[in-house]
């Protein structure tokens, strides 16, 4: 089952015996094992009883909480890992150290690796598009990351492949029903941006539980500064699956037609734009497929979910930490 997704607002979360229980309107809506559970994302107003909220701290299952619009909340989740070694290795290399050097210097170049296989495999499956100058923009950009030694400059080479990325990421949108010109957020004001952002906050979700599981603090990042009550850590990561992922899932969607204009509505007074009720369960479906999808992991050599990839990499991340493995290898996917 993965994550279970709660979508109404007057949903009451209960527990019966083993089995986590959803009902709406009067009736049951979801009755699945608690052993088949990974996490709980509750969007609006649902309610949930204390003995499920109990039951699933102590199974240490996280519960992320967002608006209907899918903007993150907060996050109810269970005692960190007692692997104090972890976050001790962690604490360590915080700052201008060459391991914190190494490792933002490894989540840029997955995911610029990531957004130059993205663009050539649409460059192999649409020969009409023009985008060989940014490919090799973006291979300019990952080769040159071994010569910047300050993190500040490594994220400058970040944000020039991401601007490239974004400047030819509306001719990867293959459907004249939607355009896109620029990212934006908080909030997003076109259709292709509210997909977007509400895939990385669910995609934020899943990451942050895996880092909690192998033991990280998911508050103390290396690639995006510390703010307070930013999980820096959980965001670095991520960055590596954003193409991967959400950017991929979100373009499928589009190009498929299986999300449409008519499945959005917009606020009226901050015009935000975002799911109605019914496209966002559509959406949450897809989401959960792609985790749930397998491809050969290029480190370990064998077959596993993207679910299962996001910790898989934070174990990765905290042997190098922890002086097991000589570098820190990101998730490259072509």
């Amino acid at each position: 089952m993965g994550t279970v997704y709660v979508n109404q607002d007057d949903a009451f979360i209960g527990k019966t015996d083993e089995r986590l229980t959803v009902k709406a309107d009067k009736q049951q809506i979801l009755d699945i094992p608690l052993l088949k559970i990974e996490g709980v994302v509750i969007f609006g107003r649902a309610t949930i009883s204390p003995a499920a909220v109990i039951e699933l701290l102590e199974r240490k299952i996280p519960m992320s909480f967002m608006t209907r619009a899918g903007r993150f909340l907060g996050r109810l989740e269970p005692e960190l890992s007692k692997n104090i070694f972890v976050r001790r290795s962690q604490w360590a290399a915080a700052g201008e150290t060459p391991k914190a050097i190494h490792i933002v210097q490894a989540f840029v170049r997955g995911k610029l690796k990531n957004y130059r296989s993205s663009l050539m495999r649409h460059l192999r499956d649409y020969p009409d598009l023009n985008l060989q100058k940014e490919v090799d923009a973006l291979e300019q950009a990952i080769a040159s990351i071994v010569n910047h030694q300050v993190i500040g400059s490594i994220r400058g080479v970040e944000g020039h492949g991401s601007a490239v990325y974004w400047r030819v990421f509306p001719s990867l949108i293959r459907t004249d029903k939607f355009t896109f010109s620029t990212r934006n957020r908080r909030p997003p004001t076109d259709p292709v941006n509210a997909l977007l952002s509400f895939g990385y906050s669910l995609l934020r979700h899943d990451i942050q539980g895996a880092l909690n599981v192998v033991g990280f603090d998911p508050y103390l990042g290396y690639l995006h500064t510390e703010r307070y009550g930013r999980a820096s850590l959980a965001l670095d990561l991520m960055e590596e699956f954003r193409p991967l992922v959400v950017d991929a899932m979100v373009l499928s969607a589009l190009n498929r037609k299986e999300i449409v204009p008519q499945d959005f509505v917009s606020e009226p007074l901050s015009k935000a734009i975002s799911l109605s009720d019914g496209a966002r369960r559509k959406f949450l479906t897809l989401y959960e497929e792609k985790k749930q999808s397998k491809f050969t992991h290029p480190v370990m050599g064998r077959k596993c979910t993207y679910q299962e990839a996001f910790e898989i990499q934070a174990r990765l991340l905290a042997k190098y930490l922890m002086d097991e493995t000589d570098k820190y290898p990101p998730l490259v996917l072509k």
